[in-house]
């Protein structure tokens, strides 16, 4: 067991804050299953990997490192450390065109959570692309990676000014709005993108006016409003259904 260094150990640590993520291109993704996962999809991202022996087995060529649990817990974001920790190279692959399908955009999504859960969703039924405004909480957060349960190495997200990229779509634009039409009762096209808004302000007023299909979610009971994430599974199920 090798062990860290005081430098090694800051040095993995400040990747817990946006600032150095964007300096060095790179993110943090902790627990046996994020870092086996990392290993088999995007094995040449690596930068390094820190477990506790016996663990996991780690094929020949990467550079890992045998840690103690006291360790692993002074790099770990998690109030549990998960027994493995890989420091990973950024990528998002720059969209040159606006590519076929369904796509989700992001108008200031904030909560960590939401963000995780609404790229699982992505993964589960096949969107490929989302993309988000530039106030929307960054997809490296370690708080957002874990919650995406591996959806981050398989979900491209880009994050641009919004409103001009809507400007330049040539597709429906359907967004979720309380006075839109009922998404039951609403004709979807495949082809298309899904505007989602903040949690509790929802799509901006620059952006709604880009929207060409306001659409809603009906209500039956007597609850005020719907958790973004949720509100995205089910709209996005109901396109994926027709």
């Amino acid at each position: 067991m090798s062990g860290l260094s005081k430098n090694k150990i800051k040095w993995i640590r400040s990747l817990q804050l946006k600032k150095f993520r964007d300096e060095l291109g790179l993110f943090i993704v902790e627990g046996e299953k994020m870092v086996i996962e990392a290993i088999e999809l995007c094995p040449e991202r690596i930068e390094s990997i820190y477990f506790i022996e016996g663990t996991i087995n780690i094929p020949k060529g990467f550079q890992h490192t045998a840690v103690s649990e006291k360790e692993l817990d002074q790099i770990s974001s998690l109030k549990t450390p998960n027994k493995a920790l890989a420091v990973i190279r950024k990528h998002t692959q720059a969209l040159l065109s606006v590519p076929p399908g369904l796509i989700l955009a992001l108008d200031g999504v904030q909560d960590p959570g939401n963000m995780g859960t609404i790229l699982r969703i992505a993964d589960w039924f096949g969107i490929e692309n989302v993309i988000c405004s530039e106030n929307t909480v960054d997809c490296f957060n370690p708080k957002v990676v874990q919650s995406t349960m591996g959806a981050i190495f398989r979900v491209n997200t880009e994050y641009c000014n919004l409103s001009k990229w809507l400007r330049q779509v040539n597709k429906p634009v359907y967004g979720a709005l309380l006075e839109g039409e009922d998404v039951y009762n609403s004709s979807l096209k495949d082809d298309a993108v899904l505007l989602m808004g903040n949690e509790g302000k929802g799509i901006s007023d620059e952006l709604i006016s880009l929207i060409s299909h306001p659409i809603m979610i009906p209500r039956f009971g007597k609850a005020e409003s719907l958790n973004v994430s949720i509100a995205a599974g089910i709209l996005v199920s109901e396109f994926k259904r027709r």
